[in-house]
């Protein structure tokens, strides 16, 4: 447990040694500091696996703070306490979330010493600022001649996320997520290189390469299943992300078609994932490409649900046999009676439109029990598991095995 280290930054002394008594009782080393000059100089010189912030200070607040650590590429967990109402802890919990930091939970004032400790405790592994922290590779630092060259080079590479029942932990499907293995800024998400290639009209070029590598990936993992462990190919999908760009070639979504065939797989058992946002840009054309897809056996899922401002007209009209529920709502229903609410709106929404829900973003048990109460039917997540390696998913299923139940 020593190598835990908590940084509390609170304008109120007395709650400050509050949490310091809590945290040094549960066998953490923490150091408390009102002044934000102080916290970011002993978060570079101490690096502190877990930071406890208070949203309402006088000189920076809670929220400039978390911006401050976004750049700082922060890793440490992160503990949002304040005496705001429950509805600006969630928004500031979400804020946080979508910086990409690493949130262990909000907490509300006054607080019990378990509920500290069980966010303190109860995290699995525990991230940390670097001592020199790599400075993010903004979207700017990509250029058209890198992009050319990774779709020559085929430097783009996939993982696999699994998608698994709720109410048996069985393996239901696979979502195929694209990374730049990049040569000089190592391994890139999807957000860094994007937006660039719809802007230069290469994504179609890089959709067809994601495609083509999961249907073959997807395709030998099927015609392995005489190789332990046995995968259940009959009932397994595959999710791949269409750009909505993408939307407008018919002649790619042909050759999809083609590579299902060379692959043996079958058309039915391809999902493409689209954004909310995306789905509903142009609602007539979408409407007669999808209708097309789903004639010929593929299927659709409307993507990060819950973000957008799309009406539920459109929702009816287009042809989805999926929808999933946004992670920013999974994430903080434990914490957050607004997102439960949210939650529990887009399964049953789904069902009454004869959908299969998914809930991506689940990261605990608990989480998890909650979806399969309401009738979730899959879950996607790092408390199922992290995107995986083509080569690592067979390990995987295979200790997934011997404790089926995730």
């Amino acid at each position: 447990m020593g190598d835990r280290r908590l940084l509390i930054l609170d304008d109120d002394p007395m709650t400050g040694e509050t949490i310091q008594r809590i945290a040094e009782f549960a066998g953490l080393e923490v150091r408390f500091t009102p002044d934000p000059g102080d916290f970011f100089t002993l978060l570079h010189d101490w690096r502190p696996t877990h930071i406890a912030l208070d949203l309402v200070m006088p000189t920076m607040d809670g929220v400039q703070v978390m911006a401050r650590l976004a750049k700082l590429s922060c890793r440490a967990k992160i503990i949002i306490t304040s005496g705001v109402g429950s509805r600006v802890l969630d928004a500031a919990g979400r804020s946080a979330v979508e910086h990409g930091l690493d949130i262990a939970g909000v907490l509300a004032k006054p607080f019990s010493p378990i509920q500290l400790r069980e966010m303190l405790l109860g995290q699995r592994g525990s991230g940390a600022l670097s001592a020199e922290p790599p400075k993010p590779v903004s979207p700017a630092d990509i250029t058209l001649a890198d992009l050319q060259r990774g779709l020559d080079q085929r430097e783009f590479v996939l993982a696999y996320q699994p998608k698994v029942l709720c109410t048996t932990g069985e393996l239901a499907g696979v979502e195929a997520l694209v990374r730049w293995a990049h040569p000089t800024h190592g391994l890139l998400p999807p957000g860094q290189f994007i937006p660039l290639a719809e802007s230069c009209d290469l994504i179609d070029r890089l959709t067809d390469q994601v495609i083509d590598q999961a249907l073959a990936w997807f395709g030998s993992l099927c015609a392995g299943t005489a190789q332990p462990p046995p995968v259940p190919c009959d009932r397994l999908m595959l999710s791949v992300n269409i750009s909505a760009r993408t939307l407008a070639n018919v002649a790619l979504f042909e050759r999809v078609y083609q590579r299902c065939e060379a692959h043996r797989v079958d058309p039915a058992r391809l999902i493409f994932e689209l954004t909310e946002t995306s789905a509903m840009d142009d609602p007539v054309a979408s409407l007669d490409l999808l209708t097309r897809l789903r004639v010929i056996g593929f299927h659709l899922s409307i993507d990060d649900f819950g973000t957008g401002f799309s009406s539920m007209l459109q929702l009816v009209r287009l042809p989805f046999s999926e929808i999933k529920v946004d992670k920013s709502f999974v994430m903080t229903a434990m914490a957050s009676s607004e997102s439960r609410t949210v939650v529990k709106f887009i399964v049953d929404l789904g069902h009454s439109l004869g959908l299969r829900c998914t809930a991506e973003g689940v990261e605990d048990a608990e989480t998890l029990a909650y979806l399969t109460a309401i009738g979730c039917d899959l879950a996607q997540g790092y408390h199922i598991a992290r995107p995986l390696a083509g080569e690592d998913f067979r390990p995987w299923l295979a200790a997934r095995f011997s404790s089926p139940t995730p």
